[in-house]
């Protein structure tokens, strides 16, 4: 897997650590370990899905959606970023 070069260079995850480990959980079915290890995991794959189809089969609105899926999958990412962060601090703490 690649490395995270934010926690490599500074010790501190990123908003993506753990992208890749759900990615991979995820394909092998393991789909609560794929929410527990990235929450955004699934509001990704949606989003992704969504712009594959989109590709092919334009629609009104859909400019909308997608900012909609943007807003979505980074409040998801911050919120639990933030979880984690707090997690890690009272642990050391």
């Amino acid at each position: 897997m690649l490395p995270c070069l934010n926690k490599t260079l500074l010790g501190v995850d990123c908003y993506g650590c753990g992208g890749q480990r759900a990615a991979i959980l995820l394909f092998q079915g393991n789909f609560k370990e794929a929410f527990l290890m990235y929450p955004a995991i699934y509001t990704l794959v949606i989003f992704a899905i969504f712009l594959i189809i989109n590709i092919k089969y334009k629609f009104k609105g859909d400019f909308k959606v997608k900012i909609a899926f943007i807003f979505l999958n980074a409040s998801i990412m911050i919120i639990s970023y933030v979880f984690k962060m707090s997690q890690f601090y009272n642990l050391t703490n």
